[in-house]
Formats: structure tokens, C-alpha cells, sequence
């Protein structure tokens, strides 16, 4: 991914009790190689890898799949898989905000994080050690993990309160001024904390010298679910119990983000694949091996190569119990869920709006990179071209309509042509 995205982009923090799966999540939607083991704190420095968001690609409605080259990350059939940075951090268990286990370090990982996906095992067959067991209630793991969190900032801010309320009444300065600057630690601007007061229904004067521990708590509650929104990814769907435990988890958390998921399965899937046994697009629940080929179409250069027996009974199983049960693996459904959840969208931009190159090669739309909602063309430029902000002479749309610069990218108009101004030696050597 070029230097130049990185501070814009999104970073994912997978996070879970010990033994949930993590590992093997971040192995199923990256290249990493995280180190997996039906044990306790099988991760011990986060992992971190490389994920694709999967959104439908323009060259499809232009026609011109066949010349789309994406600069980072890939276009298959029309559809645009774009690079997310994926972090695995060591298992979190109950007390860690008091030192248990990995303690805070686990928690000091995802200071970074934009968005979590929380990984659930659903089978029932680990406790909340993560210790192998037998009829373990997971929806007790979806509670525990949120309190752990709202534990560790809840104590960062308590320790802290009276001085920072000291220092307030001094500098007369305002709730947002004086809250932003204990919780800029967790990467947070001050928009994030102005959301949360205007959530909550405080203006100013906030009065924040009479806030009790408990209206503390309350902010430190609606603040995680602003700076650290989480999506609940139930592993091991496959699993003998997991239907009736997912129904729970279901019924308790119905405004949750919930993902069902099988990461075993689409790292087999992704290992078939890359030993050209199967054809099998990331996220779809259709797979096609040799027998499908013999009977229709050939579905990549190369011819699909047999199945022995125990790949073959394995496949089937994945296909009944999770491929057709629930409509994909969930692996690349929680990377979208995930990137979505904090309102993405993907913008191009090109040199020639007819053509839709953007440079001397024959390649289309081969620019691309995730922004917030509500960004403004003018401010996508200067992420862009950041050493050339003074010099943009004016943005064309697809439709080669001028746009203003405060008019913000949206889904439908998101392919924009930048004009640079040329500015003369001498005249910059004048300024």
C-alpha cells in the first residue's frame, strides 16, 4: 500500500478470546502466516496482514474489464478488491484490564485500530480462557470483552479526572477541549469526541466539575461505541452447537453487527484454490472443481486439476454446513461489514475521463482508495497530491462536469479527473 494512503486508511483489529480463531481469521482473509494452536495465547505480538475490501469495480459498467489494472490490490471479473491492513492481537481474557493474562498490553494494541471484529467461537467448546471444554455459553464472551474495554479507558480517564478538572476550571476551557485530551492516546480527534457530546445532548457549559463517576462511565460507554465500533464475528459455525448458540447471541444483540463464519473452512478453500483444484471466488458460495469443468466451461487459463477423496468428502462437508447454510464462509463478509460499518467508499480517479487511463499505459482505473463519507473532492485531492495542494486548477466528474471543491464524494459520483495549475519558475520563484 503507497505511504502516502496509509494515514487515511482504515486498520482492522481482530480481537477475541484466546483460541477463538483469531489467528486463523487473519490467515483466512490475508497472506499472513499467523501462528495457529488449540491453546491459550497462541499469539503473543499482534500479527498483522494484509485483507481485501471486495466492492463492484467501474471497469464492469464501462465494459473495460479486460484492461482494468488496479495499481494496489486486484480486479477479478469486475469486482475491486482493495487493500486493509488487519491487525491479530494476543487473546483477551476476563480481568485484563486489571493485568490478567496478556493485561493491558492486548489492550494497548488497539489503540490503533479504526474498527473491531470480535471473534466469537460458537461451538461452545472453549471457556472464557480459552481452555478446551464442553457446553461453554459464548454470549458471556460478547459481554465480558466489551466491559474489559470499557474498563481499561474508564480507569485511563478516572486516574486522571480530578487533575484534568483542575486544570479545566483554570484554562476555562470547553468539554471538548478538555476530554479530547486524555483519549487522543486511542487516535482520537476531536470530531470523534464532539459526536459522542452531541450524542449524549451536551452543550456547553458542560459543568464537567459536577459529572459523578457514573455520568464518566456513561460518557466512556458512548465514546467506545464511536472510537471502537465492533463487529461480532461467530466462528466455528460448523460446529455441532453453534446453531442454537448463535440464535443467542442473535436474540441478545440485535442492533449488532453479526457475521457468521467458518475461518478453517475458507483457508482450505483458499488452499485448494491456490493448488489449482478449485475455482472459488473470495466471499461467494459457489466452488467448482474438475468434475464441474468436464461437465461446462473452463473457468481460468489453466484447467482445474482433480480432487483425491479426502479433499473431495471435506469439500462437501464445508458446502452442507457452511457454503450453502449461511451463503459464504463470512471471512470476506466481515472485512466488508467492517470497512462499511465506518462509511468507506471507494474513489477514482483518472487522467482521461474518456478513456479512464491514468497514466502512459493502456491500464484503466488503476488509482483507487477508500474515504470517509462526507470527504470533499477538494480534500481527496490533497490526500492525493499532498506536495501539490497549491496548484489543482479544477476537478472533473465522470460526466465531465466541473465540481466544486467542497462537494463531497458520494457512491455514485466517485471517478474524478484532478487538473493540475502549471505554475511558471519564475512566477514561483516570485512567491
Amino acid at each position: 500500500m503507497a505511504e502516502k494512503y496509509k494515514k487515511h486508511a482504515i486498520l482492522i483489529g481482530c480481537v477475541g478470546k484466546p483460541n477463538a480463531g483469531k489467528s486463523s481469521f487473519l490467515n483466512a482473509c490475508t497472506d499472513a502466516k499467523a501462528k495457529v494452536g488449540n491453546y491459550p495465547f497462541t499469539t503473543i505480538d499482534p500479527n498483522q496482514g494484509i485483507a481485501h475490501y471486495s466492492v463492484q469495480c467501474p471497469c464492469k459498467n464501462y465494459g473495460v474489464s479486460d484492461k482494468c489494472r488496479p495499481r494496489y490490490g486486484k480486479c477479478v471479473d469486475g469486482m475491486r478488491y482493495l487493500p486493509i491492513k488487519v491487525l491479530d492481537v494476543a487473546g483477551l481474557i476476563p480481568g485484563a484490564s486489571e493485568g490478567l493474562g496478556l493485561g493491558n498490553k492486548f489492550l494497548d494494541d488497539l489503540r490503533s485500530a479504526s474498527v473491531l471484529l470480535h471473534v466469537v467461537d460458537v461451538s461452545g467448546n472453549t471457556n472464557e480462557k480459552g481452555e478446551v471444554t464442553k457446553g461453554y455459553d459464548p454470549t458471556r464472551d460478547v459481554q465480558w470483552l466489551q466491559l474489559e474495554i470499557n474498563s481499561w479507558i474508564f480507569n485511563n480517564l478516572w486516574k486522571k479526572w480530578k487533575n484534568l478538572i483542575r486544570k479545566h476550571n483554570l484554562t476555562r476551557a470547553t468539554a471538548l477541549e478538555t476530554l479530547h485530551i486524555p483519549l487522543s492516546g486511542y487516535g482520537t480527534r476531536q470530531s470523534v469526541v464532539q459526536r459522542v457530546l452531541d450524542t449524549m445532548g451536551i452543550k456547553e457549559p458542560a459543568h464537567l466539575d459536577q459529572w459523578e463517576k457514573e455520568d464518566v462511565q456513561n460518557f466512556v460507554s458512548e465514546f467506545i461505541k464511536e472510537r471502537f465500533p465492533t463487529i461480532l464475528v461467530l466462528n466455528k459455525v460448523d460446529q455441532e452447537m453453534a446453531d442454537r448458540n448463535i440464535c443467542k447471541i442473535c436474540e441478545g444483540n440485535s442492533n449488532e453487527h453479526v457475521v457468521p463464519c467458518s475461518a478453517l473452512a475458507e483457508c482450505f478453500l483458499k488452499k485448494l484454490r491456490q493448488a489449482g483444484l478449485v475455482h472459488y471466488p473470495p466471499g461467494s458460495e459457489d466452488v467448482f472443481t474438475f468434475e464441474d469443468e468436464q461437465e461446462g466451461e473452463q473457468y481460468g487459463e489453466v484447467p482445474l486439476k482433480p480432487l483425491d477423496d479426502k479433499a473431495k468428502t471435506r469439500l462437501e462437508k464445508i458446502k452442507d454446513l457452511v457454503l450453502y447454510r449461511y451463503g459464504s464462509t463470512g471471512v470476506q463478509e466481515a472485512i466488508n461489514a467492517a470497512v462499511e460499518h465506518k462509511k468507506m467508499i471507494p474513489v477514482y480517479w483518472v487522467r482521461n475521463l474518456n478513456t479512464f487511463q491514468c497514466d502512459r499505459s493502456d491500464g484503466v482505473f488503476r488509482d483507487c482508495t477508500l474515504v470517509k463519507e462526507g470527504t470533499s473532492v477538494r480534500e481527496v485531492f490533497n490526500m492525493i497530491f499532498p506536495e501539490q495542494h497549491n496548484t489543482l486548477a479544477f476537478i472533473e466528474d465522470i460526466s465531465q462536469r466541473r465540481v466544486g471543491e467542497l462537494e463531497q464524494v458520494t457512491a455514485e459520483n466517485n471517478i474524478f479527473k484532478f487538473s493540475i495549475a502549471v505554475v511558471s519558475q519564475e512566477k514561483s520563484g516570485a512567491q
